[in-house]
């Protein structure tokens, strides 16, 4: 009577709900051995934790000089400075307490310096903008009301700018979902995201890839002849080439990699860096790449529970890769049950050490180069 008791609400539940998202089969190759180069370890439990509950999602960092900023999930832009945390701007009203607020109080991610020591900001809710971090001046260069070729942008990510500052070219993670629905973007496998570019002298706004399946970080290469842009869902880094012999086309630099890749960034030896908070385990279990292919699982899944419940569901595995500027793998650093430096978005590097960003940790890590 009991198993009954539970069983046919559930039957109940599984056939008369329904599922905020329509998934399709998506194919995987099997995912790399974690041998060599990929060999598990516990580096990044090296690391040492900054600013403890005393910041909530510093998604990306960047630095003038040894003065670091971040953009938090309370929506604020802050400066990190001889241990004190100090908010330079909102661009939003008020401070978000929960993640329902944040398409009010706005969430920045992305951020980057630009030519004339202003910071560039890409907030997921409000567009971009530029910040004078000294005079506390806020400017909105490109909203997110604006359509670009007659579609909304929903879920603005990661952006990346010319030396000159002319240009700066961002992702759009979908048009359908919002960040605070990334799991359901995710699961659901929407190819709906771009890669953008837009001109601050013109202020015209290109799309120069589309149907990118949850795109994410993004990287102009050190001769700024190509683009790399991290797609989340496939596990894949894409190449865009805006100039030489193949601009305008795109390929592929790196496919099937051992994780879900967030964040890329370049690294000193030349290569990048690329985040990954979920990795797809071989030898083990890939719940994601389970899933892939079986997307009634995944209706059901979401029928019956939050998007929270399910991240608790997700192993607390971190990975971090150092790529070459060919896109071999050089090193990997690992947290294998996320001890130390789970959920990492991002990996800044700054004067011999790896500062490593979370969407969701109320800290910053910092691991000396030194040691691993």
């Amino acid at each position: 009577m009991l198993a009954v008791s539970f069983t046919v609400p559930l039957l109940g539940a599984m056939l008369l709900l329904d599922s905020p998202i329509d998934p399709q089969p998506l194919s995987f190759k099997e995912p790399p051995l974690l041998l060599g180069v990929l060999q598990p370890n516990t580096k990044l439990q090296q690391a040492e934790r900054l600013f403890e509950n005393q910041l909530i999602g510093p998604e990306s960092i960047a630095n003038i000089g040894d003065v670091m900023f971040t953009g938090t999930a309370d929506g604020r832009i802050i400066k990190l400075e001889n241990g004190e945390v100090e908010t330079i701007a909102r661009f939003g009203p008020g401070l978000c307490e929960t993640q329902a607020d944040e398409t009010t109080c706005g969430r920045p991610l992305g951020i980057r310096v630009g030519p004339n020591g202003t910071l560039f900001v890409a907030d997921a809710y409000k567009g971009l903008f530029e910040v004078n971090p000294w005079k506390r001046e806020v400017k909105l260069l490109l909203s997110s009301n604006t359509p670009i070729e007659g579609r909304k942008m929903s879920f603005l990510n990661d952006l990346t700018i010319t030396r000159d500052g002319r240009k700066i070219y961002f992702t759009d993670s979908s048009s359908k979902w919002q960040r605070r629905d990334y799991l359901l973007l995710l699961m659901e496998g929407t190819d709906d995201g771009r890669l953008l570019e837009y001109d601050t002298e013109t202020k015209e706004v290109k799309v120069l890839l589309d149907q990118l399946l949850f795109p994410n970080g993004v990287q102009l290469s050190p001769a700024e002849d190509f683009i790399l842009v991290t797609e989340m869902t496939m596990a894949r880094i894409r190449r865009f080439y805006v100039s030489g012999l193949m601009k305008g086309g795109s390929d592929l630099f790196v496919e099937n990699l051992p994780g879900f890749p967030d964040s890329i960034r370049p690294s000193s030896s030349g290569g990048y860096w690329v985040s990954m908070p979920a990795i797809r385990a071989n030898p083990g279990f890939s719940m994601l790449d389970f899933l892939s292919e079986r997307p009634y699982i995944k209706r059901m899944i979401f029928k019956l529970f939050s998007q929270e419940t399910v991240m608790k569901l997700v192993p607390r595995y971190t990975l971090v890769l150092e790529l070459s500027n060919s896109g071999a793998f050089l090193r990997s650093l690992h947290d294998p049950d996320g001890q130390v430096a789970p959920y990492i978005s991002e990996v800044h590097e700054h004067d011999g050490h790896l500062y490593l960003g979370s969407f969701r940790n109320p800290f910053l890590c910092k691991l000396s180069l030194q040691s691993v």
